[in-house]
This record gives structure tokens, sequence and C-alpha cells, in this order.
């Protein structure tokens, strides 16, 4: 049976489709899970040219190639002034703190569960103003760094934070020194969110938590100017845009 599958897929985008009688599937050559009931996912980058090859062979021997496409987007610089300067250009010694900070949360977004938490859909974390958008260029007291991996949503520290889908904790700490208070939740298929600069930590690595359960409460923690949420998604090292998730757009 072919697979009814999108034409194109914008760049920060994810692809959540059910293929009946699938037995493998690849992704440009990268072989990615497949339910039982015939589940994949796969994504594009904020940078992803496309287009994606996707290859499925079915459990009766036969197979099937198709092609598609990337939507190229447009992405805003956004400068952020007032940021301590040592979290702008940190000395060695903090330099080599982040990246084992940043490799231990790398590690925790390998997982490939085959649990399909995500197929409920997502609800917003907080509700509040977005003060900051996924894929801007972000330059920090004048100083050009990497996009913006996420979304920022500015709203009262102390502000109740809620899991967007159900999904397994696999990483949460309160004190990283660029993130602050960090906490990952694994939502099955390599698809997870990532909640930075918590005041408050409410969950701990191994717990499972539902749809709209409280993780813990916003802050500026880490290398912010005010409070807010920063809510990332990944599927594995493939970072998200939040508002292209189902159940996401036009909800706040």
């Amino acid at each position: 049976m072919a697979a009814t599958l999108p034409s194109s897929v914008s760049q920060g985008g994810l692809v959540v489709v059910t293929v009946p009688d699938i037995a493998t599937a690849t992704v440009n050559g990268k072989t990615v899970r497949v339910g039982e009931d015939g589940t994949l996912v796969f994504a594009a980058g904020r940078d992803e040219k496309g287009p994606l090859t996707l290859a499925l062979a079915y459990r009766d021997g036969h197979r099937e190639t198709t092609r598609v496409a990337v939507t190229p987007r447009s992405w805003p610089v956004e400068r952020v002034n007032g940021v301590p300067q040592k979290t702008v250009n940190p000395p060695p010694d903090i330099a080599a703190r982040i990246q084992r900070e940043q490799a231990e949360v790398a590690a925790a977004r390998r997982r490939d569960d085959d649990r399909e938490d995500f197929l409920h859909g997502f609800i917003w974390p907080v509700q509040g103003r977005i003060s900051g958008r996924f894929g801007s260029q972000r330059i920090f007291n004048g100083t050009p760094k990497s996009p913006h991996p996420g979304m920022d949503i500015a709203v009262p520290e102390g502000t109740p934070v809620k899991a967007p889908a159900a999904g397994v904790v696999t990483f949460a700490k309160p004190d990283l020194y660029l993130t602050g208070g960090t906490v990952l939740i694994d939502h099955g298929y390599g698809l997870s969110s990532n909640f930075l600069h918590l005041s408050r930590l409410d969950v701990k690595v191994g717990q499972r938590v539902q749809q709209g359960d409280v993780i813990g409460a916003a802050g500026m923690t880490g290398r912010a100017t005010g409070p807010h949420v920063h809510w990332g998604v990944n599927w594995f090292e493939v970072r998200l845009d939040p508002l292209l998730l189902p159940g996401i757009e036009s909800t706040n």
C-alpha cells in the first residue's frame, strides 16, 4: 500500500506519518524507527536545503522512494543586550564547563524509545508573549552567536511550566552555566522537548510525566536578561520550531 506523504516540509518542521504495512524506512540514508502501527517521524532542520529522500520497504517486499521538498524560510536578526559578558565570551575554564554540560544534554537527546507520546499533539508549556523566535540570528552584546534553537515565552518568574506532551524526563539539573535550570522530556522516536532558565525543577530523571503536568517554574537562571521559558524541541540533533508542532499553531 503506497504511503500518503507530504510533498514538502518547512525548515524547522516535523513530519509524523503512519504508513500501513511498512517494515523499514530511511531518511537521507539514515534508518529511522518504524512503529508496529507504521508510525515514523522525520524532520527538517533550520538550514536544511532538501529535498529529503525517504525510502520505504514494505512487508510484502516492495519498495518506494520519494523526495520531500524543504520549504525555505527567512530568519530575522535578534539583538540581545545586557547579558553578563562572561556568558558571551567565557574564559577557558568556563568554556570547558559549558562544553561538558552541553555534551550531557546531547547524550540525553540520542534516546530512541518506542513510545508514541507525541501522537496526542502538543500544548503550550506556558501562556505568554513570544519574546524570542526559533531560528533567529542572535547577537549578544554585539557579538554574533548561534541561531536561536527554540522559542522564548516571556512570563513572570515562578509561573508553572507544564509538559507540552507526555514523556519521560531524561535530564534535570538546576544550575547549568548557560541554561540554568534545565529539563528534558523525551516523547519517543527521538523527539524531545527542553526547558531552560527554570527557577525551580519539580521532576527528576526517569520520571514519567503526562501532558499538562507541572515540571518546574519559569525563571531567569543562566544566560537570561529577564524571566521567561525557553522551549526547544529536537528530533535527535535536529532542532525544530515549536510553532510548527501539531496542536501549537495559533493557540497561544
